[in-house]
This record gives structure tokens, sequence and C-alpha cells, in this order.
């Protein structure tokens, strides 16, 4: 077979195909730095619709112990309880604008989530994502009796290594449940503002998004196509090849074998 790949022929094909190889490589990569900028762009906008999107009552989309739906990230609700500050715990290894530090996570015992649910929510417990900082000892202690709050949904991450000397790995309802007692949220939330309003020593976060959310799936499709198309040219001449070492021409069908009779 190495005999008939360094044919002539053959030489000249494989100069043809990898050529063509090349364009489609390119072609993809591309197309994959469309689907950035189209992606980048398309999350650009949904953002600033979320920002400027109102709030809606924490009841009318989700209540306490039941299933987290993924349409529900960066939803934006309002909702109304205490913070017990006791239970506040820090998340470790989070990182803000560059900069590794601490998500500031408080238990928030609701009094009213409004809308469907409303009352029927009072008692549970939602976490609280009030902010980052960049070490411990910037952490705040959170406003004192009822607050409004109004924030982003986002979904429980899996659990981590439990509540250690107040740090957690993980925002995990789950594990949070153990050490705030229940009914809990399996969700939390990201805050946007609240009344009365906490210190600024707390950064505020952004809206949460989902996994490749940055990338438009349509121009991602069309990179994958023409990184399909190059390799298939590749294979196309070991195919040739190996057809040329049998000693039969790649160019020609193979003639139909008769039985005698």
């Amino acid at each position: 077979m190495l005999r008939a790949a360094v044919r002539p022929r053959m030489l000249g094909l494989l100069v043809v195909l990898l050529a063509a190889a090349a364009v489609c490589g390119m072609l993809g990569a591309w197309q994959l730095d469309r689907a950035e900028i189209r992606g980048s762009r398309a999350q650009a906008e949904h953002e600033a619709a979320i920002v400027a999107a109102d709030p809606v009552p924490l009841g009318d989309e989700l209540a306490p112990q039941t299933t987290f739906r993924g349409e529900l990230v960066a939803r934006k609700v309002t909702v109304t309880g205490t913070y017990e500050a006791s239970g506040q715990v820090l998340v470790r290894q989070r990182v803000h604008d560059g900069t590794s530090g601490y998500l500031v996570l408080t238990p928030l015992r609701v009094s009213d989530a409004g809308g469907t649910s409303g009352r029927d929510a009072a008692g549970a417990v939602l976490p609280v994502v009030r902010g980052w900082v960049a070490t411990p000892q910037d952490a705040d202690v959170p406003p004192v009796g009822p607050v409004d709050v109004v924030g982003y949904l986002q979904a429980s991450e899996e659990s981590g290594d439990g509540v250690e000397d107040g740090e957690v790995v993980a925002i995990s309802s789950a594990e949070l449940v153990g050490a705030w007692g229940g009914p809990i949220y399996t969700g939390y939330l990201v805050l946007v503002a609240s009344e009365p309003g906490q210190s600024g020593a707390l950064a505020l976060l952004d809206p949460p998004t989902t996994p490749g959310s940055e990338l438009n799936l349509q121009n991602l499709a069309y990179a994958a196509q023409w990184w399909i198309f190059g390799a298939f040219a590749v294979l196309l001449w070991l195919r040739m090849v190996r057809d040329e070492a049998r000693g039969r021409p790649a160019d020609e069908p193979t003639a139909p074998q008769t039985t005698a009779t």
C-alpha cells in the first residue's frame, strides 16, 4: 500500500485533496469565528433585555422544593422575606472581573413570594447571592428586618464538600438544607437590588448565563460541516490508495464477478 501511495498519480491527488481539506479547515475556522461573534452579540442583546425586564413575583415562577426549569435561568423576580445573618456562608473560588474571591450567600426566610403561591411559600428558605468580595473580611452583614428583594434566578449547583468553617464550594440546595433547614428552593437568587438596601462593600453580579450561550448554533453547525468535508477529502485519498494497491484504478468501477455454470 505504501508503494501505491508514492506513485506520481497518487501524490498528485494527495496534493489536490490536502489543498481541499485545508480550504475546508479555514472555512470551518471562519464559521467558528462567526459563531462566536454572532453568539456574543445575541447574548449581549439578551442580557440587555433581561436587565430591562420588569420583575415578576417569585410565586408565579417557582415554588419551594419543586423542579427548577431551565427557562427560569436569569428570570428577574421579586420576593419579600428576612435575611438570617447567622446562616450566611461564603462560596470560595469564584471569579469576578478576572479576580478570584468569594460570593456572599445568605438565607432569606420568605414571608411572601407573591403571585400564585404567594403566602403559601411563607417560611421557605431562598438562597441569595448578595454579591462578591475579594476577601472574607469584606463580607458585610445583611439588612435587618423585612426586606424586598429583586434578583435573577439560577439553578442550584451540584453538591460540594458541605459547609465547613462558614464556607462552601457550591451553591447546592441539597447541601444547604442541612444547615439552614427547609423547605428550601431548588434554585437561588442573584441579587439586583433590595429595599432597604445593603452596603456598597459587595460587588453585584451580572445576570446568569447558560453554558454555550455565547455561540451561535447555526454557524457552529456550519463549522462542523466544513471540518467533516475536510476529513472526508483525506479519507477519500486513503480509499483511493487502497484501491490502487489492490490493482484496481481508483477511477474505474470494480468488474462484477460471474459464476461459471
